[in-house]
């Protein structure tokens, strides 16, 4: 049966993986983003512009859609900086996209779900571990989390589950911005390369990896699934950074 589902950041990156795979399903997919272009460039979906840290416009545009069945908070920003470093206007960024976006996303679109509805929001495996200079945004990641399991026992006796994906490095615009950014004389593909070396499997995910995970949370499979995070990070937290020397093995 067809369903009615958002998706926040639904114009690029893991967003845009997890619109291709409802459409696919067959669902009704309606794609916000705070970038038209992008959202031009969409197919068998309906793009809204609109940007998660303005709560009256998600408001807004809750009212405008209705009832829906799923929600998928993908929308989020990538900065850089230590607790000392980090300048207080892109804390607030952070802040108000990473956290208020999802936020406010959940209190617009939570009361237009009837019994079965669902949540998903993208964490990063950030939430658990951190690399250097991603303070704000660590915090962020790991603030997200504890509102999940907060939302899945408030909202479980009306029949809606919330749960999250950790992903670790996806293949996506903000990964090779990212990328780019430190790359210095390499190119993007060789750090991009680099960075999923780091990972277990190998190599970094696709976003269509991680939405067939969000696909699997939002649908009647993971019927008794709540209150969950699950890491989609091909390993990355499952090992340790020690390496036994080669004679050694």
């Amino acid at each position: 049966m067809s369903r009615t589902v958002v998706v926040t950041g639904g114009a690029a990156g893991i967003g845009r993986g997890a619109v291709e795979r409802f459409i696919t399903a067959g669902d009704r997919v309606f794609a916000l983003d705070r970038d038209a272009q992008a959202l031009a460039g969409l197919s068998g979906v309906t793009g809204v512009q609109v940007d998660v840290a303005d709560r009256a416009a998600l408001a807004s545009v809750a009212e405008e859609i209705g009832a829906v069945d799923a929600l998928v908070c993908a929308a989020g920003v990538q900065r850089y900086g230590t607790v000392v470093d980090t300048p207080s206007n892109v804390y607030d960024e952070v802040m108000a996209v990473n956290v208020g976006g999802v936020f406010f996303a959940c209190q617009a679109f939570v009361p237009r779900m009837s019994r079965g509805g669902s949540v998903v929001v993208v964490s990063s495996v950030q939430a658990y571990a951190a690399q250097t200079g991603v303070a704000a945004y660590s915090m962020g990641k790991g603030a997200l989390l504890s509102l999940v399991r907060a939302m899945a026992v408030d909202h479980a006796a009306d029949g809606i589950r919330v749960n999250a994906v950790c992903p670790g490095s996806v293949d996506t615009p903000m990964l090779r911005t990212s990328a780019a950014q430190f790359a210095g004389d390499r190119s993007t593909d060789d750090v991009v390369a680099e960075w999923g070396r780091s990972h277990p499997l190998g190599r970094v995910a696709t976003p269509g990896e991680v939405a067939e995970v969000i696909y699997f949370l939002s649908s009647p499979a993971a019927a008794f699934v709540t209150g969950a995070d699950v890491k989609v990070d091909g390993g990355l937290t499952a090992g340790l950074a020690v390496v036994l020397p080669e004679d050694a093995k």
